[in-house]
């Protein structure tokens, strides 16, 4: 079939491949340095009595099947070293059924962590890393043409990222609206990063002109997408570009850039393959021919949501991911609260009283620290703090915990820390506290080297010892 493939689309199909399988491996590697405080068989919410409880079919896992530290562990590092090859090139030095294969094993380790993985891994970008991961398994490789309607894929799943965000948005806060939100976002955001802070100072004017940018990207460019080249190519650049906007604004792990690599498939080749690829077989056309039938069919349920006035973010239809609604947004919290942790050696309270704060890798602690890069790694501990400090109810599963083990200086707890203020004994007491925070003014930076200021409001756990489990404020 001749209008199966198309050569020109080589260049787009490798930058998306190549692109993805490095966020494999930065994902892969995330899970295998966490997980074992957050969901080992001694972590805050473990596997095993996860999966106790879990139905197969509503999380389909290997670790339901067996599960240990040292699998999990092993699993995760194969998982990166496999993304890695790929990352090289091994799946165009092969034949096009076993880079499928290596595209496919991808694609299920790592919705075996997902499905295991519980409030740690319920974020949007799982389930766009699965979904984009899948259709990488029917792009073939540099042993045949790219498909015409995996890309076509590529662009419509690229559409239900970004529309589906500028549409939440517009339904959901006032301040997209009345173009004001990034009054606020720059310095609320679950993660700012080491450009935030001068991002929250820009003038309000810049500041309305970016969420007008962001409407644009978001609700215009996306249905551009299907009109002919070389329109669909620059709405597909004009998007890549507001996204990098947004890796240099904050740390919103690897959205951006799973997004950027859609993008990018999506605009024209510059130059010719460096040699002429054949035309797939024709067991790889019905496979891609069933796929695509497979994904219009699941995309019901997108397609309705965006259609809906209640329209729902990040949702997945079924257990493997296969086509998910996403969005981004859709309400932004005005005023920044963070929980700061803290351990004393004093075992009852009194005037001398020391209490010393656990500093966290990426979420706000030390008002005079400058917070850093992390994207596109994700730090789940401290995205999860964030949301704990708008409500306990996101917490009330894990927080007790992640004392608890604070409390016994738990090794593999205390790797997901910056700073640990007992490195010798562990503490006799840890609390937790609310307080509010928000960017310093020029002035203030200058006089106090501070980029925070913040005001104590609450307490979020009373002072906890190893004997007690005290409930939460």
């Amino acid at each position: 079939m001749e209008w199966f493939s198309d050569s020109g689309l080589w260049l787009g199909r490798l930058i998306y491949q190549r692109m993805l399988a490095v966020l494999y491996v930065i994902a892969f590697v995330a899970a295998a340095r966490q997980f074992r405080a957050l969901i080992g068989a001694r972590g805050m919410l473990p596997i095993p009595a996860f999966v106790a409880r879990m139905p197969f079919r509503d999380a389909p896992s290997v670790f339901q099947l067996h599960y240990s530290d040292r699998f999990f562990a092993a699993w995760s590092w194969c998982g990166a070293l496999l993304a890695a090859a790929v990352a090289a090139g091994a799946a165009d030095a092969v034949p096009l059924w076993v880079a499928m294969v290596m595209w496919a094993v991808l694609w299920a380790m790592y919705l075996s962590i997902v499905n295991v993985g519980q409030t740690w891994y319920g974020f949007g970008w799982e389930s766009l890393l699965l979904e984009a991961g899948l259709l990488a398994v029917f792009l073939g490789n540099d042993r045949t043409a790219p498909p015409v309607l995996v890309m076509w894929l590529l662009r419509w799943l690229l559409f239900r990222v970004e529309f589906g965000a500028g549409l939440i948005k517009m339904r959901g806060d006032s301040c997209w609206r009345d173009l004001t939100c990034l009054y606020y976002h720059h310095e609320t955001q679950p993660m700012p990063g080491p450009l935030s802070w001068f991002f929250h100072h820009l003038p309000k004017p810049l500041h309305r002109a970016e969420v007008a940018g962001n409407h644009v990207a978001q609700l215009l460019l996306p249905v551009l997408l299907f009109t002919p080249q070389p329109i669909a190519g620059w709405a597909a650049v004009g998007m890549a570009v507001t996204q990098l906007w947004l890796v240099l604004s904050g740390n919103f792990a690897w959205l951006n850039w799973v997004t950027i690599a859609l993008a990018l498939s999506a605009v024209p080749s510059w130059a010719h393959p460096p040699s002429a690829l054949p035309a797939p077989p024709v067991w790889f056309e019905v496979l891609v021919i069933a796929m695509t039938a497979l994904v219009l069919v699941l995309s019901h349920g997108p397609v309705r949501n965006l259609l809906a006035r209640q329209q729902r973010m990040n949702t997945s239809y079924d257990s493997l991911h296969l086509v998910n609604s996403y969005g981004a947004f859709g309400s932004i919290t005005r005023v920044r609260r963070e929980i700061v942790v803290e351990g004393t050696a004093d075992a009852v309270n009194g005037p001398d009283t020391t209490w010393l704060a656990y500093e966290f890798h990426g979420k706000p602690g030390d008002v005079r620290r400058l917070a850093r890069q992390f994207a596109p790694y994700h730090l789940r501990l401290d995205w999860l703090m964030w949301f704990a400090a708008l409500s306990p109810a996101y917490a009330r599963a894990w927080f007790v915990p992640f004392v608890e083990r604070l409390l016994e200086n738990d090794r593999d707890t205390l790797r997901l820390l910056r700073v640990n203020p007992f490195p010798d004994l562990p503490p006799a007491r840890v609390r937790a506290r609310v307080f509010r925070y928000r960017f310093t003014t020029w002035r203030e930076l200058r006089q106090t080297g501070a980029w925070w200021h913040r005001d104590e409001e609450r307490d979020f756990l009373a002072p906890m010892t190893r004997s007690s489990r005290p409930g939460r404020r």
